[in-house]
């Protein structure tokens, strides 16, 4: 990316430790990283090196021990719990390896789920599932429950929940890891895309170096640091 493209995301002398019986296990140590918009970031490392730990801060799900997290040039790290969830429904999608759609929810209804938490009205709500069901190249599978789709088919429903609210950041844990290989390349072909055709920001756990070669940059990481950014 151009230095010239302004951050979304900065991270700064960030920590994160948990507590287990009476041992504190520090899992994030000093780690600061920059992500300018519209990059599309693999966070690779061993298991237990803080990736995921990484992404769900980043994402706002959990909150540091220290350090600073800017997205879009706010502190999330400051945010009270209530007015960090507002800050995500609105701000961020998340995929995961398994794709958590509800079984009696059509694949419209599914997307559409995230909407609920808006003001946005009935029509309007469906209006934007099917925009993004589009998208992702499922608009023929709107009304089709889970149990009528391939894996392949659930991952792009749980895409299309992503995107719906038009958020400015994607997070992806393993997005593939449940898939073949052919699958698994059609999924990461179809975030590549949201990169560069929806200026999408991504940033993407995976332990696969073959997914890992979709993104435009790889960080790795090891026992909490980052060992080094490979553009």
């Amino acid at each position: 990316m151009s230095d010239l493209i302004p951050n979304l995301i900065e991270v700064r002398q960030l920590s994160k430790s948990y507590v287990r019986g009476k041992q504190s296990i520090k899992v994030l140590d000093a780690l600061s990283l920059d992500i300018p918009k519209g990059d599309f970031v693999a966070l690779m490392g061993p298991s237990g090196s803080g990736k995921t730990t990484l992404l769900n801060l980043i994402g706002g799900l959990d909150q540091p021990s220290a350090g600073e997290i800017r997205i879009d040039g706010k502190r999330i790290d400051r945010m009270k719990a209530s007015e960090l969830a507002r800050w995500r429904a609105a701000n961020v999608g998340f995929v995961f390896q398994f794709y958590n759609l509800l079984p009696v929810l059509t694949a419209e209804r599914n997307v559409e789920l995230p909407l609920l938490l808006t003001k946005m009205g009935g029509a309007e709500r469906l209006k934007r599932a099917n925009i993004a069901l589009e998208i992702v190249g499922l608009k023929d599978r709107a009304r089709h429950k889970p149990k009528e789709l391939s894996g392949g088919q659930e991952q792009r429903v749980a895409i299309a929940r992503a995107l719906v609210s038009d958020p400015m950041l994607l997070v992806c844990d393993e997005p593939t890891g449940d898939l073949d290989r052919k699958t698994a390349d059609e999924i990461l072909t179809l975030l590549q895309r949201l990169n560069r055709e929806y200026n999408k920001t991504i940033v993407m756990v995976t332990h696969d170096p073959k997914a890992a070669d979709y993104a435009r940059r790889i960080v790795h990481l090891d026992k909490g640091q980052l060992i080094d950014q490979a553009a």
